[in-house]
């Protein structure tokens, strides 16, 4: 099945800019790993030296809601460790 331009440039993103594996996103978006590889590549290679405004904003805003996830389990993390150690009697 051939997918659109659309869907492989999408694909590249989540690929660069999520902190998965490439295993990971071609198996949740239903392709190969190395058919995702060939895209990544084939991205790589094309001449994109203007990147848009709007793919900056979509990679910050990638990049923000990851460090946003690990700053949460990171408090989660200590705020069970604090409870933790509360309970410790002298």
């Amino acid at each position: 099945m051939k997918q659109t331009k659309e869907f492989r440039r999408e694909a590249v993103r989540i690929a660069l800019n999520s902190g998965l594996s490439r295993k990971r996103v071609a198996t949740d978006l239903g392709i190969g790993k190395s058919t995702l590889g060939h895209w990544v590549s084939q991205y790589r290679t094309a001449d994109l030296s203007t990147p848009e405004p709007q793919a900056d904003l979509a990679r910050e805003n990638e990049r923000l809601r990851l460090e946003n996830r690990v700053l949460r389990e990171e408090r989660e993390i200590l705020k069970k460790a604090t409870q933790f150690f509360a309970r410790q009697k002298p």
